[in-house]
């Protein structure tokens, strides 16, 4: 067998058999098949696709290409949950410990943010004292005793797919829906869950721009799912203003306290009930899903759900005075007030903009290896549709750093758009993808 004989019958719109696939993807991680073949390869997926048989294949090769946990040791259905990134997305901070608090054990390895986008494992940081870094035994033991554990990925998880990925960053392979989806399913599947409920972004902020790509990507990650024998559910939602209202670490952190105390914002919150409602199904703790919603919204109203998170912080080793007193978060020098330039309806937030801004401020990485500032970024008073007054504050922004704080002002200005004219408002959850109709 010869990666270029593989290289050329994908070109051709053929199918790799598994075995091809085992044997590309293996000579390319053992050192064996050069750089410049695997992003041929990259570029005639790119262009040809793959079916769904053939990018399940490579994404089960790709989730046993380094380490796999195994949780069968954890009591009960592990529902794993992930997003697609996004600006101001805190749901993972408040829909793990909320689950938990319900009785599904949630064991959750996240990454650390990349460019725009945040990562749970830096905003978890910003408590003080809280070790992302447990053993796995220890992560396991965590579960089986509070039912859950935030973790980082293990540097041999799906080695494979940090290969390709960097890759196809380079290579302008990264639009590609069948290596998107056995990227992040491989990783998925190595950290060993029974099930999935996926958040697959679309607008503005989101990697996919078009509802009909989110929509394609999340039917192909579902499918992958399905044919791994994994339960898998997908929610579209909307990514064209952030989330949430802080977009930042500590700032993020904050917010998801206030969300588990039933204080956050409209949409952070139905989002997060939504995906907490269809990870208990997935567990089977109930068939009914309005029974499951008067639980969920029940454990956020009785302090439930913030009490998890609090045993959260104290199993590993954080400082959990912080959900009382979010002034121990760390926090930036200088805030600035950002007012509004006229009165008029907020038509537009464009979250990449604010995103850069605090990335610029220094919450976000423009490289994985660079430093971030736990405590600076952007704290929203307004979302898309309320209507404000010439001059009232819009936004607060965090820095440490003077110069940095007058760029991200004009930036974070220039994000939004205000007009006379009430704008139509968008969904939260564009829809819902399983595997029944596939």
């Amino acid at each position: 067998m010869h990666a270029v004989d593989l290289i050329q019958k994908k070109r051709d719109g053929e199918r790799l058999s598994r075995l091809e696939l085992e044997f590309l993807i293996g000579g390319y991680v053992g050192g064996h098949i050069p750089d410049y073949q695997m992003a041929a390869w990259n570029m005639a997926v790119y262009f040809q696709g793959m079916d769904p048989e053939e990018t399940t294949d490579l994404t089960l090769i790709m989730a046993h290409s380094g380490d796999t946990l195994d949780l069968s040791a954890i009591r009960g259905v592990k529902v794993d949950k992930h997003s697609t990134g996004g600006v101001g997305d805190t749901t993972t901070l408040i829909v793990a410990p909320l689950v938990a608090s319900l009785g599904v054990p949630v064991a959750k390895m996240s990454g650390r943010g990349l460019g725009h986008t945040g990562g749970t494992i830096d905003k978890l940081e910003s408590i003080p004292g809280f070790r992302v870094d447990l053993r796995p035994e220890e992560f396991v033991d965590q579960v089986n005793r509070i039912g859950l554990s935030l973790v980082g990925q293990t540097g041999q998880l799906a080695p494979a797919d940090k290969l390709l990925y960097a890759l196809r960053d380079v290579t302008a392979t990264v639009e590609s829906i069948p290596l998107i989806a056995s990227s992040i399913m491989s990783k998925k599947i190595a950290s060993g869950a029974d099930g999935f409920v996926l958040d697959v972004k679309v607008g503005t902020g989101a990697f996919m721009k078009t509802e009909d790509d989110a929509v394609e990507l999340a039917k192909t990650m579902v499918k992958i799912g399905q044919l791994a024998k994994r339960d898998t559910v997908a929610l579209v939602t909307d990514m064209n203003q952030p989330l949430g209202r802080g977009v930042g670490n500590a700032l993020e952190i904050k917010e998801a306290i206030r969300t588990l105390r039933g204080e956050g914002s409209a949409r952070l919150t139905e989002l997060c009930i939504e995906l907490a409602v269809e990870m208990l199904l997935l567990a089977g703790t109930t068939r009914d899903r309005d029974d499951a919603r008067r639980s969920v919204e029940r454990s956020l109203r009785d302090g439930h759900a913030l009490q998890k998170f609090k045993e959260l912080i104290i199993a590993q080793g954080g400082d959990a005075h912080v959900v009382d007193d979010v002034s121990l978060l760390p926090q930036a020098r200088y805030i600035q007030e950002l007012h509004a330039p006229t009165s008029g309806y907020v038509q537009a937030i464009d979250p990449l903009a604010l995103g850069v801004a605090a990335m610029e401020l220094g919450a976000g990485r423009e490289h994985k290896d660079a430093m971030i500032d736990l405590a600076v970024g952007i704290e929203l008073h307004t979302e898309i549709g309320e209507y404000v007054s010439k001059d009232a504050v819009i936004a607060r922004v965090f820095s440490n750093d003077p110069q940095k704080l007058e760029d991200a002002l004009v930036h974070a200005l220039h994000a939004f758009q205000i007009g006379d004219e009430h704008p139509t408002l968008a969904p939260t959850i564009y829809r819902k993808i399983t595997a029944k109709e596939l």
